[in-house]
Parts: C-alpha cells; structure tokens; sequence
C-alpha cells in the first residue's frame, strides 16, 4: 500500500497502488497518517521524497472505497474540535510539520486528493507529461484535506479560485506558470534525490528552522517574524551542528572533503 525505503539519510515514500493510480482509499489514507507521524519522530533523516509507483502520482480519492460507507466517511472526516486535522486533512498537513524539507516527484496523474497531497510538501518537481486538477467541484464539494493553505501560500488569489471552483485539469507548463509546482523535469525523481541529496550536506538544524520559520511566519504579522528570526538563531547557535557546518564550509572552500558529518537535528 506504501513503501518506504532510505537512500542515506534521505527517507522515499512511495505511494503504490499502481493498479488504481494510486487512488487513495482508506488504508492508504491510513498508512500515510501512520508512516508520515513515523517519520516526524526520526531525527537522522534529512529529507523526504513523496511519489507514487507506476507513471502516476495519485488519481485522487477512490470513491467507493473511502467514501463508500458511513463508517470509512467518518474515519476520514471525524475531528473532536473543528481547529484540529481529520484523518483526511493529516495526509496532506503531516508533511508540513516534518522537521525536514519534503520533496514531491511527480509523473502522469495529479488530482483531486494527489495535489492535496504534494500541497503538504515543501517542493514539487514534475515531469512535462504531468496533470493536475483541483476536481473536488466536480463532485459538488470543495477541497478538504489541507492543501487549501498550500495554494493560498503558492498562487494568487484568483488563480488559485480559478483552479478550485472550474475543477479544470492543466498540464505541467500551466502548473509551473501557476506557481502550483516548483519545478519540470524528464526525469523528477532522479532530479529530486539530486536536490534532497544537495540539502543534506547543509544543516540539519537549519532546514528545520527554515522550514518553522515560513511555515509559521508567511503570512504572519512583522513582529512575529522578526521574533521567530531570532529564537530560531540562538537556538542553532547554541547547537552542535552550527559549529559543524563552519567547519565543514571551510573544509570545501579549501577544496578538501568535509570530514565530519552532522548530528541529528535538535527537536523542532
């Protein structure tokens, strides 16, 4: 239903469903919900990479077998405060509270609940042959699973509109203009070991900072960024790995391989 395998410090979670594209029923909401609070808790990794087996990313929901009893509906939907995330919603948001930057490789389908999900990663690397609908308004409802802040923070406002209320499918190109993805690729998940492999040689302690701080802050008031900057600095620099990445830059400038690896990362 779900793999995942390590390549170093990287963690690839791979969606695999490839007979249904993926489609998302309710043990693979499950699964993700599992692995993705799994992976919050592991402080060795450095990055994470989220796709999908076949030459699909994920097709969306599979109706029928999420949404086909009261019992699986309210699986997905149950929430004891209306602030806290549903099972539906944690497949997407879980990434955003990971520690680590998380990395989309992205082939053929993309819809419906497939970009909720790459909407909770921190990067979206395509391939040209990809498509992407917000098709929720298909089906008379709106999109639900989080991802709704995702596009709030990547796209203009009338775009984003545009997207959810026509329910339209737009290809690679129009995502890239759109701000919907990051970046396109013949081959996005070789390109997207290659970035995550780029991000591990930089500090632990600082991707997670990065990543808390915009999180938190992007839209937020001045004052609350200026704070954040602040807590977050003293917090690296009390840490070892500030001290190691000083020594390992120096390492490289002098055109000699870093001899010393970095430290788990602090608790973020």
């Amino acid at each position: 239903m779900i793999d995942v395998r390590y390549q170093d410090n990287i963690a690839i979670v791979t969606l695999n469903r490839p007979d249904k594209m993926n489609a998302l029923n309710i043990e693979l909401f499950e699964a993700i919900d599992k692995v993705s609070k799994q992976l919050r808790k592991n402080r060795k990794i450095r990055a994470i990479i989220l796709t999908g087996a076949g030459n699909n990313f994920c097709a969306g929901i599979d109706i029928k077998s999420a949404l086909g009893s009261k019992t699986a509906a309210i699986k997905l939907l149950f929430k004891w405060w209306p602030g806290q995330a549903n099972l539906a919603q944690r497949v997407s948001h879980n990434w955003r509270t990971i520690p680590v930057p998380v990395i989309a490789a992205i082939e053929g389908h993309c819809l419906g609940g497939g970009v909720q999900l790459i909407l909770g990663a921190d990067f979206r690397i395509a391939s040209h042959n990809a498509q992407f609908s917000v098709m929720e308004g298909k089906w008379g409802i709106i999109p639900d699973m989080s991802g709704n802040m995702g596009l709030a923070q990547l796209m203009p406002k009338d775009q984003a509109m545009k997207l959810v209320m026509s329910a339209q499918t737009i290809d690679a190109k129009q995502a890239l203009q759109y701000g919907l993805v990051t970046e396109l690729d013949d081959k996005p998940m070789e390109r997207a070991i290659e970035f995550a492999q780029s991000l591990c040689q930089r500090s632990p302690d600082t991707l997670a900072a990065s990543k808390k701080l915009y999180h938190k802050s992007w839209t937020d008031k001045p004052w609350r960024w200026l704070m954040r900057e602040s807590w977050y600095q003293i917090k690296i620099l009390l840490a070892k790995n500030q001290r190691i990445a000083v020594k390992r830059q120096q390492s490289i400038d002098k055109g000699e391989q870093p001899r010393r690896d970095f430290v788990p990362r602090q608790r973020w």
